[in-house]
Formats: structure tokens, sequence, C-alpha cells
């Protein structure tokens, strides 16, 4: 029997939940590049997210429910870590083999030529390195609004210009108002399923994207929910030669955010380009022989992915249903483990406040403040938040709760800033 049950509201391992509780997932070396060094100092202090582990912040208490970063609370399959344990016995060799072969499994999988892909520790690295390798100040970024803020950031790194395109009313990718946006950018960031909404852009619009966008763009495809959904995905591109970079992770449905493995697929000459960067890319992309066997396993897990498409859909759609039949408005259409539901103020405010109901849920967007992004967490972690949220919504905005909930002392509340 798979050691996933569609009514598991079991992690894996309380010891696990604790620490990541005050510990933050290590950044793939990213620092060590002088691109990402820039990176980190475009950013103004305001805007960084609290993190696990940062000094002068109080750790969570640990009945907190966390859904708050997208992460799986199923944690890493058995088949994973039964890998790791088998592994981790020959950690004091390199063993290049394990790459490679965790390589030759994905490849295989996809149909892709060898040097089509690279494993790396996580998928945010490798994120920065596609955007980062193909924009500058004169090769502009088009991208969704709202969407992984990812994208705008490597583009203040690289003082490449910006430009957002409002979502579609089905809060879909605008792939003809992208196109007409500018006359030649360096990349247009698409991530299907979008974060924060969760929604789908059919695969049909992002290949006439492919097929109409100016020579010398690439587009680059985060599709790093994209097993939570029933959309189809973009790597058959890249096999086809196009100007295609498809980024896949294994934070999400495969749980293993802490572990830091995640694949970019492209054609070799895009690969390259990432030692453009300010390093070779190699050198990012030195992930854990741990790390490698896990990914591999999960790959060859084939109950995996369905099965945990089918828990999240479920505790989804339960969730969903509850807010929905209570009157309160959601973002329609999410086919990922996270939703955007309306609090009627600014989300900031809402956020503290089911902090002090011990409910980290996720942050907002500029382009809907109103709007909250939660990640869909166990059975019995989402009735926990449809208590708190009913709790805080019946609280009103600006009253002496909410004011006090401003006051809260500073939490590390989980980030996908730190995503993989």
């Amino acid at each position: 029997m798979h050691s996933d049950s569609v009514n598991s509201d079991r992690t894996t391992g309380v010891s696990r939940r604790s620490f990541l509780r005050i510990v933050g997932a290590a950044s793939a070396a990213a620092t060590s590049f002088p691109a990402f060094a820039a990176m980190q100092q475009a950013a103004p202090a305001t805007a960084q997210p609290a993190r696990r582990g940062r000094r002068g912040m109080q750790a969570l208490s640990p009945d907190t429910v966390i859904i708050s970063a997208n992460e799986n609370p199923l944690g890493p399959a058995q088949s994973a870590l039964t890998a790791i344990c088998s592994t981790a016995a020959t950690g004091g060799r390199y063993h290049e083999d394990e790459y490679m072969k965790t390589l030759a499994v994905f490849n295989e999988q996809y149909g892709l030529k060898n040097d089509y892909s690279a494993l790396f520790p996580g998928s945010s690295g490798p994120l920065d390195l596609a955007l980062m390798s193909n924009i500058g100040p004169d090769k502009p970024l088009v991208y969704g609004d709202p969407s992984y803020e990812q994208g705008p950031r490597a583009a203040d790194a690289m003082k490449a210009p910006k430009y957002p395109v409002p979502l579609t009313s089905t809060y879909a990718y605008d792939v003809k108002a992208m196109l007409k946006v500018h006359p030649s950018p360096g990349a247009y960031y698409i991530v299907n399923p979008n974060n924060p909404t969760g929604t789908v852009t059919p695969k049909e619009d992002i290949v006439w994207l492919v097929n109409n966008k100016p020579k010398g763009s690439v587009v680059i495809i985060d599709e790093a929910y994209t097993h939570f959904s029933d959309n189809e995905s973009c790597i058959d591109l890249v096999a086809q030669d196009k100007d295609v970079i498809v980024m896949r992770t294994f934070s999400k449905i495969y749980g293993m955010a802490g572990l830091r493995a995640g694949f970019a697929v492209a054609r070799p000459d895009l690969i390259d380009r990432f030692n453009n960067v300010g390093g070779p890319s190699q050198s990012l992309a030195s992930i854990s022989i741990t790390s490698a066997a896990a990914a591999r396993a999960s790959l060859q897990d084939k109950d995996l992915v369905s099965l945990r498409k089918k828990i999240n859909a479920d505790v989804r759609s339960e969730t969903l249903e509850f807010l929905t039949k209570h009157g309160y408005k959601i973002v329609p259409g999410s086919q990922a483990n996270m939703f955007m539901v309306d609090v009627k103020r600014p989300g900031k405010e809402f956020q503290r406040a089911m902090l002090g109901e011990s409910v980290a849920i996720g942050r907002t967007w500029p382009a809907m403040p109103n709007y909250v992004r939660v990640t869909v967490g166990t059975k019995s972690e989402m009735a926990k938040f449809q208590t708190a949220f009913v709790k805080c919504m019946d609280t009103a905005p600006g009253s002496a709760n909410g004011a006090a909930a401003l006051e809260m002392p500073r939490f590390h509340v989980p980030s996908e800033f730190a995503r993989g």
C-alpha cells in the first residue's frame, strides 16, 4: 500500500515540522554569483520577507497551522525516504552517477535528448539563471500580474525593463496582450498553474505565444504546480527545439521543499547561457546524492502523483465549497495547492489576524491587495483554517482586535521566496 492516505493528516516526522518552523531551507549558494548578489541588494529592506530563523524574530508556536508557503504537508514519499537512507551511507563520495541516473530517468520519461535538461538543488536558483541569462537593460521582461515575484525581482537585478500584463477575466495569462506590450523583449515569464491564483493558462495559448513571439525572445514556463492540474506540460516544446525553458521542482507535489531538487529543461544552447550570469552553472548544480536519489525514486513512484493530486483536489474542493457556501469570494478555477480569497481589507492585516489564531496563511499581491493566498494543507489543517477564517472575517476591519493583531511580535512565517 502506498505510504500516502487519501484522508491522511500525518506529516513525515514531527521533528521535521518542528525544525522547519525554526530553521529556513538553505538557498542554493545563489549569493556566490555577482548577479545574485546584485539581486539581493536591489530589493529594499522593507520588501524582504520574514524567514524562519532570522534574528530578532520569535518562533511560531508548535500548534500553528502553516499553510503559507505552498509546501506539501505529506512530505517526501516513502519511496524517496528509502532512497535517501540507502544512499546516505555512500555520502563520503561525490557519486556523480546519482546525478546522471536521475537525469536519465527524467529525460526518458519526457522524451528528451541527453543534454536537454539539468538537475539543480531546487528550482529557485536555476529559475534566476534562466531569467537573468535572457534579460537586461535592452531586453525587457514581460510577465503576468499577479504572478510569482521571482520574475520581476530578477529583472530588477539585471536592470531590465518590466512589463506586467494583467491576467484575463479567467485569470489566465493574456498571451496576445503580452505579445503587444513590447516589440522585442528578452523573455516572457509564465507560471502555469499560476502562483498566486492557482489558475491555468491553456497550453494552446502558450504554443501560440511561442510561435508568434519575436525572434530571439525566450518563453520561460514555470511548471512548479503542474502535477496538481489537468493541464498538459510544455516540455514537448523543448524537445521540438523551441525557444522555451521549462522549470520543474520537487518541492510541491513531491514534498521535497527542504531537500532541494529541481530541473531546468531547455535546448543545450539556452542552458549554456546560464554560465553568463556570473559563474559556471555547474557550481550551482551540486545537488546532494541523497536529494538526487530521492528525486529519482519520486519520478519512478508510479502512484505518487495521481494519489497526491487527488488528496490535494479533494481537500481544496471541500475548502472552497465551505468558503463559497458562506458567501466568501474566491478566485475560481484553481488547479494547484493554493487558492486566493477576498478578505475585504488589506491582506497583510488579515494575515496577522489569522496568525493570532495560530494559522499562518500566505501573502498578498499589489494587483489584488484585499486577497490573500492560502495553501491547501491537510484535512484537519483546513478545518482549523475555516474556524479561524470565519472568526477573523467576523471581526470588523480596523477594530480593536485587528489593531492588536497588527502589534504582534514578528514571527518567522514560512515564505515561498525560499522555495524551489
